[in-house]
């Protein structure tokens, strides 16, 4: 090998190397600031949730941010620590222990491989981040920058002259390093020795990638969000449905205050869920409080959110008064009638004395309670829904079942037999 080439082999892998490194420290602080957002209650935002658009916290959040049950934040540790252990693998194999590494017969290739793979896997992300979740981690296009630049240094092309900087020469030469990446696994699995421990690896793999998906260790955003799937698909037939103006047990000492907006997507959801805790659980009963984000009737707002809510609110009010609350309450959320005579013409299916409801609804009683409704939630600083207070401390945002159960049995409820 001439010098001239030996050089130009050294440089990149000093180039490689510093752009790992970056990107293992990136990476780090990623896996930080997912611990923080998934994990740790307490955590402040990060450096780099500017905006609702730019918002590395939000992205950490979603279900999106793993794979395989597996932070993407340690993916890219991995890749990283992988590609410098790659750069260090002719030195390596001299080592006893170390000689299986002499099947890397072409580090480069490898390298350059996985880096134009990374990128492609970073491109449909960036993808899902903009277009699905509406929310971009920076610190995770810095690092789809990184593995753009590693795999680039990493391909032969640099090292020829400039009259063959063409897009068709390019894609030949990137070509070359997947051919020659396939081409050395194949020889490398061809010594059974290779064969039988990759297997082994390969087993030991996907019985720890089975484990972390369906565990949930890593992801509880996850488990989160196909509980509150599970709950949204009982929306109209959910078995936990109750009817009357008690939900729980009447004269239980344990009180739990539900303050929702029937605008609400995920109150409807939360409804259910408090419908079950209410069914499994005793020593405890809900009350429902408003908290409509509709300037019809909450002076507090600075828009309007929830066109509707309001009117919605007064009639469940009014459905108390025939003592049939929680029957009103569910259809709402289920139906969501748009206006006045949509909400009457559901009332009259369910059997109310409709001209009874309206005057209740509509009445000067109905519009002070609501109001003081909302002006206890502002007094808590309550100010968006679902919000649960239990014994003067406020919950506020959807919990799935699992961890509101928790709540409940630490305040005092317990398993009904």
């Amino acid at each position: 090998m001439e010098k001239r080439e030996v050089n130009t082999i050294l440089l990149k892998k000093i180039f490689i190397l510093v752009f790992a490194f970056i990107g293992f420290l990136t990476t780090i602080k990623l896996a930080i600031i997912y611990y923080d957002s998934n994990f740790n209650p307490y955590a402040l935002p990060s450096f780099c949730s500017i905006s609702e658009f730019i918002d590395c916290d939000g992205v950490a959040q979603t279900v999106h941010s793993q794979f395989f049950g597996i932070p993407l934040a340690y993916w890219g540790m991995f890749l990283y620590v992988f590609v410098i252990f790659l750069l260090f693998a002719e030195e390596l194999k001299r080592i006893k222990f170390l000689r299986f590494l002499r099947v890397f017969k072409h580090p480069l290739a490898y390298i350059s491989a996985l880096g134009f793979i990374s990128f492609a896997v970073s491109i449909a992300l960036a993808g899902v981040s903009v277009f699905e979740i509406k929310k971009v981690c920076i610190l995770c296009v810095f690092t789809y920058i990184l593995n753009l630049l590693i795999a680039l240094i990493a391909t032969n092309w640099y090292a020829r002259s400039k009259e063959e900087y063409t897009f068709g020469k390019a894609f030949a030469v990137i070509y070359k390093s997947f051919k020659v990446s396939v081409k050395d696994f194949i020889h490398a699995i061809e010594v059974k020795k290779y064969l039988i421990s990759f297997l082994v690896l390969a087993i030991l793999a996907t019985g720890g990638l089975a484990y972390t998906t369906f565990s949930y260790c890593f992801t509880p955003q996850v488990k989160r969000y196909k509980e509150f799937k599970q709950y949204e698909r009982m929306q109209g037939d959910s078995p936990f449905k109750v009817s009357g103006n008690v939900l729980g047990d009447k004269n239980a000492k344990l009180t739990v205050y539900i303050y929702t907006d029937y605008r609400c997507p995920i109150c409807r959801t939360y409804n259910v869920i408090t419908h079950r805790a209410a069914q499994e659980l005793g020593g405890f009963r809900v009350i429902h409080k408003n908290l409509p984000l509709d300037s019809e009737c909450n002076k507090h707002l600075a828009g309007q959110f929830h066109e509707g809510a309001c009117m919605m609110a007064k009639y469940s009010i009014a459905a108390e008064n025939q003592g049939r609350f929680w029957d009103l309450n569910s259809e709402f959320f289920e139906k969501q009638p748009k206006n006045e005579d949509e909400v009457l013409k559901l009332a009259k299916s369910m059997g109310f004395d409709t001209i009874k409801l309206r005057k209740d609804a509509n009445s000067m009683a109905t519009g002070e309670r609501l109001n003081k409704e909302i002006e206890n939630a502002i007094d808590l600083k309550i100010n968006g829904t679902p919000t649960i207070v239990i014994n003067g401390k406020v919950y506020a945002g959807i919990k799935p079942y699992y961890e509101l159960r928790g709540i409940l049995i630490k305040a005092g409820a317990f398993e009904r037999q």
